[in-house]
């Protein structure tokens, strides 16, 4: 599954939910894939910290590995979208080699990181098929946002845009449930932000008036909160960049149904 082109596939995320984790195996040394939290630490786990801190290797964004990086003495594969492969491939001969390795995302693997599971999972694999990759869950900032927002997960549809690839399917969820339930959406930045959501929600027949929340950098020192109703937010649609909203891309969208 090595070569992949995410708008023709095979997408990661599919081939990292292909089948169930193996039973575990207390001899097993497995990878894992460890969800760190929103960014502030009260929110990493322990089993989470005990994952990274065992670790002789951490291979994880730039962005992502920095929140963690004084708690392990592992040596740190830091990476960008453009030599994420190149940072995944060496991880991956590292494990193979009897090294204990850890992955690190953002938030929670199981929200919006499957692509990442996928493409872990796929470099460990290459240099050894028989290798376990595990998901070590974390909190999610749609966890803190549904508790922000008092939107309880079983009368919620979740969807995440944080994500490369078509996202026809998961938009059309999101229009199939506006107003009937509430909606917490990751936006993707910068081309599909909140105001964008709005937007298309609107041009879809959702009501104007429904409260929409656009929470900020959840547990963070800076986090935000604005209340505005669907119609307001679509005033920021548009764009494609950093610079075309006033949101960053630390945000989720909580879209309450009437009460």
């Amino acid at each position: 599954m090595s070569d992949y082109d995410l708008d023709s596939g095979p997408d990661p995320a599919t081939y990292a939910a292909g089948e169930p984790e193996p039973d575990i195996d207390d001899e097993s040394d497995p990878v894992t894939v460890v969800g760190i939290g929103p960014g502030n630490r009260d929110y990493l786990t322990p089993r989470g910290r005990r994952a990274i801190a065992e670790a002789d290797v951490v291979v994880g964004f730039e962005t992502v590995v920095e929140f963690v990086d004084d708690l392990t003495d592992a040596d740190l594969l830091t990476c960008g979208y453009r030599d994420e492969a190149e940072a995944l491939e060496a991880f991956g001969r590292r494990v193979a080699a009897g090294e204990s390795g850890t992955a690190v995302a953002m938030g929670d693997p199981n929200h919006s990181g499957y692509q990442f599971v996928g493409k872990v999972q796929d470099a460990v694999h290459r240099e050894d098929p028989d290798a376990v990759v595990r998901v070590v869950p974390g909190i999610s900032s749609l966890q803190i946002a549904a508790s922000r927002a008092r939107t309880p997960m079983e009368d919620t549809e979740f969807v995440t845009l944080h994500k490369s690839g078509d996202l026809g399917d998961d938009l059309d969820r999101l229009a199939a449930a506006v107003g009937d339930r509430h909606l917490l959406v990751l936006p993707r930045p910068f081309d599909l932000m909140p105001g964008d959501v709005a937007r298309f929600l609107l041009e879809r027949g959702a009501d104007p008036d429904l409260e929409a929340l656009v929470l900020e950098k959840l547990t963070l020192s800076d986090e935000t909160i604005r209340r505005v109703s669907l119609s307001e937010l679509a005033d920021y649609a548009g764009g494609d960049g950093r610079d075309d909203t006033p949101f960053s891309d630390l945000v989720v969208l909580a879209i309450r149904r009437p009460a």
